[in-house]
């Protein structure tokens, strides 16, 4: 057990299912065997959701990561500010909601910046309560590039084999395609071998994908793949990257799924999430890259029509967990 990461775990947006699905998860002992888990919110948020699941375990106050004992069937929890206490409305957008799971977020963030945790789990937020409190933050990802000044933080779709590592993610179509430069696709590409090295792959397979239909049929549809996408898989075979493509979008997911690819570099939002959600999106689970510090989270969002009822599914919640202790331990990216 001392040996397992300390990890941080947020509950997410208090009126949605985050707090169900942690509490959920953390049903499954088998979680307390590969990390030592503490939560980020209220003891009183908390104990509502084990009660709407009908589950003994109890809930305690700490204040710090390092009192957490982290025992099953005892879920610490670290709350921030002023909210314990407070009666989250549950189901529906609320001010109070998105101010206090932003602070829940920022304080994760910093706990892994201070070296207090080996890396943070985040329950599903909603950005229009963020924004209804007052937060100039869209995101999980706009807090994390604040706070730690990081340039280029790129976003992977984890799902059981399949990974699909974003060029971009929220931009519009148009803006997503002239984003692919063979400038941009080295980027992406060089941190995805630098993370997966430090992950615990030796030499990490990587497929760039095509932007094309048929990979542009040499040049019949399109110019991408011969300007931006073929220079730069060149680049990088050139500077010891295991690299091949540009791989049609139609074909290179199967071949990922079988096993011939460790990673699949996508060019833009759906060309990833996708296959991903086909493939498994019960499983699936969302890694940064670029952090100085480990995220994972789940793959959903706060679902609030059926928040509080006790029927929303913990599966991604586990997979994240199961993921973040991995990579915290260097142990690769199994789940």
């Amino acid at each position: 057990m001392p040996n397992t990461p300390l990890l941080a775990i947020t509950i997410g947006d208090p009126s949605g299912i985050g707090p169900e699905v942690v509490v959920k998860a953390l049903k499954d002992r088998t979680m307390y065997d590969i990390m030592r888990p503490v939560l980020i919110g209220t003891v009183l948020v908390v104990q509502k959701a084990l009660d709407a699941i009908n589950s003994t375990d109890t809930v305690v106050a700490v204040n710090r990561p390092s009192e957490a004992k982290c025992e099953p069937g005892v879920i610490e929890v670290i709350s921030p500010g002023d909210w314990e206490g407070t009666e989250f409305p549950v189901g529906k957008h609320d001010a109070g909601s998105g101010t206090a799971s932003h602070l829940w977020v920022e304080e994760a963030a910093k706990l892994c910046i201070a070296g207090d945790v080996e890396g943070m789990v985040t329950a599903p937020v909603n950005k229009e309560a963020w924004n209804m409190g007052g937060s100039k933050d869209t995101g999980h990802m706009e807090v994390f590039r604040r706070l730690t000044g990081s340039s280029y933080v790129a976003t992977m779709l984890v799902s059981g084999q399949m990974r699909c590592m974003h060029l971009s993610t929220h931009k519009s179509l148009g803006e997503a395609v002239k984003y692919v430069t063979t400038e941009n696709i080295m980027t992406a590409t060089r941190l995805t071998q630098k993370m997966f090295n430090e992950w615990g792959f030796e030499n990490p397979r990587i497929a760039i994908a095509a932007l094309n239909p048929h990979a542009s049929d040499n040049g019949l549809i399109g110019s991408e793949e011969a300007d931006e996408i073929a220079p730069a898989v060149a680049q990088a075979v050139s500077e010891g990257i295991d690299a091949s493509g540009p791989h049609p979008a139609d074909t290179v997911f199967n071949s990922a799924s079988a096993g011939k690819y460790d990673v699949v570099v996508v060019m833009y939002h759906d060309q990833g999430h996708i296959p991903i959600k086909v493939y498994g999106v019960a499983e699936s689970v969302t890694v940064n890259l670029g952090l100085p510090f480990l995220r994972t989270s789940v793959d959903h969002g706060t679902a609030f029509d059926i928040a509080g009822t006790g029927i929303a599914s913990e599966i991604s919640m586990i997979e994240a967990l199961k993921l973040g202790a991995s990579l915290a331990s260097r142990k690769g990216l199994a789940m």
